[in-house]
């Protein structure tokens, strides 16, 4: 009876080892996640303020540039425009130098601009040679303007590095939970191996013997997600509240959501997964190797 209750012990042991270890790991692995998802909202947010400018040709007038700049609005590249008119073109102009151009040139020689923001897919050094050449071709266009091509560049690698970082941390910390994971699986199964002999013994399939270890497992990788969830959602609320109120711009609720149930299944995905490999060691070993 005492050895009994020592069995039951180790086994509720193991499996809250298990829970414990797959927690903190999934909630390291969540806190990449969501850290993953700011940096990219953030690289959308530089993104969509990359700006491409049309100078119009001195014989466009200000409904000719506005027409145009509707028809612009339909092209996918286009997040949102405005046209800034020959005489807001003036006025911005005497606000920043002090003079007034008109009165010393005698004219307004300012033409009409359309200022197009891009969407952030379309913000890429080769994506946007192709939009400055293709609008260069547009009727009353006189000049075009865009950002720096090699600025571009650069930004685009590095927000693809730092993902590609991220998204290495990430299968790091899942490897790593899946080896400690594993580990403890096997030395629960280890201490039932012989109970595992009898069973087949008796004409139990592998299947049928499986099925309990699995179901186990999966509940405690279930467990374990909805805690490290927890925890994260807690943390955000928390930072949310008393830090950091903006990290809602960056790390919306949906977005955690979609993180935490993958946090869940992947918890789960491990430790069902760790559960059959180690059965399995088992199933095949002759009664001499279970003394090894």
């Amino acid at each position: 009876m005492k050895k009994i209750k020592e069995i039951k012990i180790s086994y509720w042991a193991a499996h809250l080892t298990t829970v414990v270890s797959v927690t903190m790991l999934l909630v390291l692995v969540g806190l990449i996640a969501l850290t993953g998802i700011a940096a990219s909202n953030t690289a959308d947010e530089i993104k969509g303020e990359q700006q491409v400018s049309l100078i119009m040709a001195d014989s466009v007038g200000n409904a000719q540039a506005d027409s145009l700049m509707r028809t612009l609005l339909s092209q996918p590249f286009v997040r949102t425009a405005h046209v800034i008119t020959k005489e807001q073109a003036l006025a911005d102009w005497n606000k920043a130098t002090g003079d007034n151009v008109e009165e010393i040139a005698g004219f307004n020689f300012f033409t009409p601009e359309i200022e197009i923001y891009l969407r952030p897919e379309y913000a890429s050094s080769d994506a946007v040679a192709k939009i400055v050449g293709t609008l260069r071709k547009t009727p009353g266009v006189d000049d075009v303007t865009a950002p720096d091509e090699q600025v571009l560049a650069s930004m685009d690698k590095f927000f693809s590095n730092a993902l590609l970082l991220l998204g290495g941390m990430a299968l790091a910390m899942i490897t790593i939970s899946f080896v400690l994971i594993n580990n403890t699986v096997l030395l629960t199964i280890y201490s039932r191996r012989f109970t595992i002999h009898t069973m087949q013994l008796v004409g139990a399939t592998p299947g049928f013997i499986r099925r309990p270890f699995i179901l186990s497992n999966m509940y405690s990788g279930l467990l374990a997600g909805v805690f490290a969830s927890a925890l994260l959602a807690a943390a955000i609320s928390f930072v949310e509240k008393t830090q950091l109120p903006q990290i809602t711009q960056y790390v919306c609720w949906g977005s955690a959501g979609i993180v935490m149930v993958g946090i869940t299944v992947t918890g789960m995905a491990i430790c069902t997964l760790a559960a059959l490999i180690a059965t399995n060691r088992y199933l095949h070993k002759d009664y001499d190797e279970l003394f090894t």
